[in-house]
């Protein structure tokens, strides 16, 4: 992802869960935030309970790659910071990208219905 549309310092992922509203799935919890910006700006994050760095990596690049796919039909304007669960280390992909479109749609982001492909990455 262009380094325009991604959150890239602390700061900014500290004041999106501060002030962000959350939304949780059992394989990803969003945040969102009103940028005041012309396009939005994604971050993805881990923890440490997670599991081991490999599967944090794993989790963390499945999860770019579902906003990746997402992110034409999101709206403009917003920071959103997605956090991986537990579960995501081993859902298929398409249970990964339903997840995601169901917490952006009820944060009322996804600006019309995706049509994915269903193949896995």
């Amino acid at each position: 992802m262009n380094r325009r549309y991604r959150l890239t310092s602390a700061a900014d992922f500290q004041r999106v869960w501060r002030t962000g509203k959350s939304y949780a799935h059992p394989l990803v919890i969003c945040a969102v935030r009103a940028n005041q910006r012309s396009h939005s700006r994604f971050g993805v994050t881990t923890k440490r309970k997670l599991g081991n760095a490999v599967e944090r990596n794993r989790a963390r690049r499945r999860l770019r790659a579902a906003l990746h796919h997402l992110q034409p039909d999101i709206a403009d304007g917003w920071d959103i910071l997605v956090m991986a669960r537990p579960a995501c280390l081993h859902a298929e992909w398409t249970d990964i990208l339903d997840g995601l479109s169901v917490l952006l749609k009820r944060a009322g982001l996804l600006e019309k219905e995706h049509e994915r492909a269903r193949g896995s990455t």
